[in-house]
């Protein structure tokens, strides 16, 4: 019943710890918000960049996987390359040292447990702000709190293995294989991350069992080593309702891990020597040969003074891989970006418009982030919308051949995509917009509501014309050279008005003030739209006139008109909600 009892306060100590983890990356988010973002955006241009960029955004969030499941997120939504990205990985792997090392410094050399309480009192005063930062500022630090009291109670809680013999035995069996059992322990802490989601959650873990004496300094380095592996399965998570970018991105992170484990446990014995000297660097036992005269597994908890040396020992340990595999790795970038887009090539029919590029699964940790991946849909959807202009031309100019029909088609086609991909945005966004959301972000969530609005008439004009044609069509009109031609010139206007529109759209609304790109652009639809009207009119007195087929002609003028009207709204949305 003890036993029972002990692990009970154990797991809940645990999954206080994780929690801990999480308040504090997403309160550091939160309270970063665009500039963390932006941070990440602007500083990955050169693998060294990246590499410093990933380490300072992960030693603030305090998670690795935080940053790798953002940087997915990013390179999902275009806003990062693949071979950029991959830097920045590298850098998260270093940055998430940081954690072992305030576990090492900290978490066992003293009780902070005791000053943790008024850390959460603190925390909480903060969370009554009316200020969104300073709210998430004093959810980053309940969440430290709440990391090591969950911390202290785990070590209080650990059993001792000398009054558990069958424990006892099944662990000694598991540590009697040699270099298997490297390899069993190896394959145990990527399990162990890979349950616990969290690869500093399982560091602490593999210190707790060291220092209590339930396996030696090899066998924890090997969980370690395996927890490098484990930790990247987060990412390959996120990266399942992804494109193909996103998902390249996360096994890159693989990759690169798996890469520097398989080396680690080549070299395992020289890598052993080095960290044994490093620690007796800094006046500490070896931590290897310390183990060799003590019998670990029923030794029961270790010394002060030895648990100081495993304890610095994996830290070296973990930081040794992480910067040694960096910048062996760190040359051979472009054979990783080569290695994963062959593994995961870019799918047949990727241009086919009615698959959403950047929106394939729910919101992400924050809503700015989740804001910018449906922006990237939207400046997307614009591009599909100018895609329709091709298409009337087609249509038009197909009007007497037997391809008219494949080409009404499309049009219709592209009425059902503008509809569907308007549903999924707005879907989306409706799930953004459940969670916590800034001032900011509500209004740019309703500005993307109107500009998906807009954009989704613009196909409904577009099949509209297809049915005007195929009416005329029917009936047996035909239109004139002159009239060709003037309708070109009118979509030739509206493909200006696109281009302005799409131009607006990818601006963040905060920078954009000047529209007079899309106001000209609109103008001269409006200008030559009543030129076209007023010559229907005089040309009706012409004998040799059909009024019939110039009816068709002028509504279907008067429907590209319209066009440009949604087109023209799409950027006014933006400038009226940014005022």
């Amino acid at each position: 019943m003890q036993i029972f009892i002990q692990v009970l306060i154990l797991l809940g100590a645990l999954a206080m710890f994780l929690y801990g983890m999480l308040l504090m990356s997403e309160g550091m988010q939160k309270a970063a918000g665009d500039s963390l973002r932006n941070f990440l955006n602007s500083m990955t241009s050169t693998p060294f960049k990246g590499i410093i960029t990933g380490l300072l955004v992960t030693a603030l969030i305090q998670s690795s996987s935080g940053t790798t499941v953002m940087l997915v997120s990013m390179v999902n939504a275009g806003l990062i390359s693949l071979s950029n990205a991959i830097g920045v990985i590298m850098g998260a792997n270093i940055g998430t040292t940081v954690t072992a090392w305030l576990i090492t410094l900290f978490g066992f050399s003293y009780d902070i447990s005791t000053i943790a309480i008024p850390f959460i009192a603190l925390g909480f005063v903060l969370t009554l702000s009316k200020s969104g930062k300073t709210k998430s500022v004093g959810q980053f630090i309940i969440g430290f709190a709440l990391l090591f009291i969950g911390l202290a109670t785990m070590k209080d809680s650990v059993p001792d293995l000398k009054e558990y013999p069958e424990a006892l035995a099944f662990v000694q069996q598991l540590t009697g294989y040699k270099f298997f059992s490297i390899i069993i322990f190896t394959l145990l802490g990527a399990v162990l991350t890979v349950i616990l989601q969290s690869s500093s959650a399982a560091m602490a873990l593999t210190m707790l069992i060291v220092a209590n004496g339930w396996i030696d300094f090899e066998m924890a380095s090997a969980m370690v080593l395996g927890e490098n592996i484990g930790t990247t399965i987060t990412a390959n998570l996120a990266a399942m309702v992804g494109n193909y970018s996103a998902k390249r991105t996360a096994l890159a992170h693989t990759l690169f891990n798996v890469i520097g484990v398989v080396f680690s446990l080549i070299f395992f014995n020289p890598l052993m020597r080095l960290i044994g000297g490093m620690v007796e660097m800094v006046g500490l036992p070896n931590p290897v040969s310390a183990f060799d005269d003590l019998s670990v597994i029923t030794a029961g908890p270790l010394s002060f003074e030895l648990q100081k040396s495993v304890l610095f020992g994996l830290s070296f340990l973990h930081t040794v891989f992480n910067v040694l595999n960096t910048l062996i790795l760190v040359a051979f970038i472009p054979q990783i970006v080569k290695i994963v887009t062959k593994i995961i090539p870019t799918p047949k029919g990727e241009e086919e418009v009615f698959r959403l590029r950047f929106i394939q699964g729910g919101p992400l940790s924050t809503a700015e982030l989740s804001l910018d991946q449906a922006k990237q849909e939207i400046i997307h959807f614009a591009e599909i919308c100018h895609r329709e202009t091709t298409l009337i031309r087609e249509a038009i100019e197909a009007m007497n051949t037997d391809k008219f029909d494949e080409a009404n088609a499309k049009l219709a086609k592209y009425e059902q995509i503008t509809d569907k991909v308007e549903y999924e945005i707005a879907s989306y966004l409706n799930e953004v917009s459940k969670g916590e959301i800034s001032a900011v972000s509500v209004i740019r969530v309703r500005e993307m509501y109107r500009i998906i609005g807009e954009m989704e008439s613009i196909g409904d004009s577009a099949e509209a014309i297809g049915r005007m044609l195929k009416r005329a069509r029917d009936l047996g009109k035909s239109f004139s050279e002159d009239m060709l031609k003037r309708l070109n010139r009118m979509l030739d206007l509206l493909d200006v008005a696109f281009e302005a529109m799409i131009e607006n759209v990818t601006i963040p609304s905060v920078f954009l003030k000047d529209i007079s790109n899309a106001q000209n652009a609109e103008n001269n639809i409006n200008a030559y739209r009543d030129k076209l009207r007023e010559e229907h009119i005089l040309n009706i007195e012409k004998p040799d006139y059909d009024y019939q087929t110039g009816v068709f002609f002028t509504n279907i003028v008067q429907e590209l008109e319209k066009m440009g009207d949604f087109i023209i709204n799409v950027s006014e949305c933006q400038v009226e909600e940014s005022d």
